[in-house]
């Protein structure tokens, strides 16, 4: 192809990804809401995906790397470097396994809850703010997605 040619089909392709391409979409739409409960959070200590990754840690009630990161969709690299700070902080704790192996799960110490306690009037601000960007609808169809996509599907 000639180089004309090249840019033309080019600009093809880059418009029907700008208008169609929904990891792009997604992907904005998170980098926003992160953003807005990461200011939120920030007089806390912790971000977004911290404060997330606790709450996740605090429902499952003591887990596994393995078992948080498939629960949070995340792979051991990304799950490990989340971790980090959580436990340096004193947030989450190590337990010795009741079963005597080498698995040592994971939950929130004493610190952690009183810090999910604290934020609250934070995340609840945060909530309010993404749900006026997000609009009524958007609420409902992010929810609805979520809420019905096949959880092993997923993790592989």
């Amino acid at each position: 192809m000639m180089s004309t040619e090249i840019k033309m089909a080019d600009t093809g392709v880059v418009d029907e990804i700008t208008r169609t391409c929904l990891l792009t979409r997604t992907r904005r739409i998170s980098r926003i809401i992160t953003n807005m409960y990461d200011q939120a959070l920030r007089p806390y200590g912790v971000n977004a995906p911290q404060f997330s990754l606790l709450v996740l840690i605090a429902r499952l009630g003591g887990a596994s790397r393995a078992e948080i990161g498939r629960a949070n969709y995340q792979e051991r690299s990304t799950l490990t470097r989340n971790l980090a700070l959580l436990l340096a902080e004193g947030w989450v704790e190590e337990m010795v396994s009741e079963e005597g192996g080498r698995s040592r799960p994971l939950v929130l110490s004493q610190a952690g809850r009183n810090l999910l306690v604290s934020a609250v009037p934070a995340w609840r601000a945060a909530q309010v703010k993404a749900k006026q960007a997000l609009g009524e609808e958007g609420v409902a169809a992010i929810v609805g997605v979520t809420d019905s996509i096949p959880l092993g599907e997923l993790v592989e």
